[in-house]
């Protein structure tokens, strides 16, 4: 599908695009119910999470380690 991007919006790709060519790998990203958080990684580099089981799928995102909320909207589905 081709969408008609307007200035705006092209000024914003190449300001994501210009970021992640910056980002520091001990920062992520993560989307939690449309809230988009800044995210520091542990001291080793893996992302920090509480350790539910020890199961993935039972692993939830340490809250500890939000630096920020970032106001852009966002989703955090699979497709």
């Amino acid at each position: 599908m081709k969408f008609e991007l307007t200035e705006e919006e092209v000024k914003a790709i190449r300001a994501l695009v210009r970021l992640e060519k910056i980002w520091p790998k001990s920062l992520w990203l993560f989307s939690a119910s449309g809230s988009l958080c800044l995210m520091r990684n542990n001291k080793d580099g893996s992302r920090a999470v509480i350790v539910n089981g020890g199961l993935h799928p039972s692993d939830s995102v340490d809250p500890d380690y939000i630096v920020c909320n970032v106001n852009i909207p966002n989703d955090g589905g699979d497709w």
